[in-house]
C-alpha cells in the first residue's frame, strides 16, 4: 500500500504477506497501515486480533502518526468471531473486549482512516465507527444485525452510530437489523466517499496526505478538542490555541504564508503596471500633417 502518498523512510517496515498474524501492518514515516488478515472468515474480529490492535495502538499511543485501517480480499470486517462470541459469559461481556480496543483506536492521537470494503457488520461496523473518516466502494454493506444473534452492539454502535447518522437512522440500524449499501451509507455521512475498488487504497493515501500536510501538533490538538465534551468548551480551544501560538511551526508556517501573499501581490502589481505600460497610445510619426 505504501504505493501511496507515504514514502517508506530507511527505519520503516512492512509485516510479511504471508504471515499468520491477525494484522499486516506496515510502518511508514508519516503513516502506519493496519490490514486486517483474517480472509477465510471474513476478517472476524477475535481475541487475537483486538490484542494486535491493541499493540498497535500503543505505538500510535508512543509516535502518533496517521493510520489506515483496511480490509483483505475484498472484505472490511464481517463481525465479531461468532465461534469465540458464543462460548463468552457474563463476565467477559463486563469486561468490555471489544468496547475497550475501539474506545482506543477513537482516542488515538492521530486521525485513522477506515477503508471499508464488501462486508462490515456487527463488530466490523463498530470498528469502522471508531475512526475518524470511513471510505467505501460500491460494495460496502454496514450495518448492526446483531439482535439476530440473540446479542446487542455494545462495542460503541449503541451511542456512536446516533452521533453520526441521528436518533432515526440509528434506530433503523441498531434495532430494526437494516444494513446499509454504499450509496445510502454516504448519503446520511456515514461514508465521507464511495470510490470504485482499485481506487480505495489510493483515496485512502491521498487523505493521509492532505491529513500529515498541516502541522501535526496542530491536527493532534484538532482532534482532542473535537471530542472533549460541550462542557470543555471554549477553555479547551483557548489552551490548544494558546500552547500552538507559541510553536516555531506556527511562526515557519504563518511566516511562509505571507511571504507567498506578498510575492503574489509583487507579482500582480507587476503585471497590472507591464499591461497599462501597453496600452500607452504608440505616437504618430511620418503622417501627412505633421511637422518637425
Amino acid at each position: 500500500m505504501s504505493a501511496g502518498g507515504g514514502a517508506e523512510s530507511a527505519g520503516s517496515s512492512a509485516e510479511s504477506a504471508g504471515s499468520n498474524s491477525p494484522l499486516l501492518i506496515e510502518r511508514l514515516e508519516d503513516r502506519t497501515i493496519i490490514r486486517l488478515n483474517r480472509p477465510k472468515v471474513r476478517n472476524a474480529i477475535d481475541l487475537d486480533m483486538v490484542e494486535a490492535l491493541h499493540s498497535v495502538c500503543a505505538e500510535l499511543e508512543a509516535t502518533p502518526k496517521v493510520a489506515i485501517i483496511t480490509g483483505s480480499d475484498g472484505v472490511f470486517a464481517a463481525g465479531a468471531d461468532i465461534g469465540q462470541m458464543r462460548n463468552r459469559g457474563r463476565e467477559e461481556a463486563l469486561a468490555g473486549i471489544n468496547s475497550k480496543v475501539f474506545s482506543r483506536i477513537q482516542e488515538l492521537p492521530m486521525p485513522v482512516i477506515a477503508l471499508v470494503e464488501g462486508y462490515a457488520l456487527g463488530g466490523g461496523a463498530e470498528l469502522a465507527f471508531a475512526c475518524d473518516f470511513r471510505i467505501g466502494t460500491p460494495t460496502t454493506k454496514i450495518g448492526n444485525p446483531e439482535p439476530g444473534l440473540g446479542i446487542i452492539a455494545s462495542a460503541g454502535a449503541a451511542w456512536r452510530l446516533r452521533e453520526l447518522v441521528g436518533e432515526p437512522r440509528a434506530k433503523e440500524i441498531l434495532l430494526a437489523g437494516r444494513t446499509l449499501q454504499a450509496d445510502e451509507a454516504k448519503s446520511i455521512g456515514l461514508l465521507n466517499d464511495v470510490v470504485d475498488p482499485e481506487d480505495l487504497e489510493l483515496a485512502g493515501e491521498a487523505l493521509a496526505d492532505r491529513i500529515v500536510s498541516f502541522a501535526p501538533l496542530a491536527v493532534r490538538l484538532s482532534k482532542s478538542a473535537f471530542h472533549a465534551p460541550r462542557e470543555a468548551h471554549p477553555l479547551i480551544d483557548n489552551v490548544a490555541q494558546a500552547v500552538l501560538f507559541e510553536t516555531e511551526e506556527k511562526y515557519a508556517r504563518m511566516d511562509a504564508f505571507l511571504a507567498k501573499r506578498e510575492a503574489k501581490k509583487r507579482k500582480k502589481a507587476g503585471a497590472v503596471a507591464t499591461e497599462a505600460i501597453d496600452e500607452q497610445p504608440v505616437p504618430r510619426t511620418g503622417q501627412k500633417g505633421d511637422t518637425e
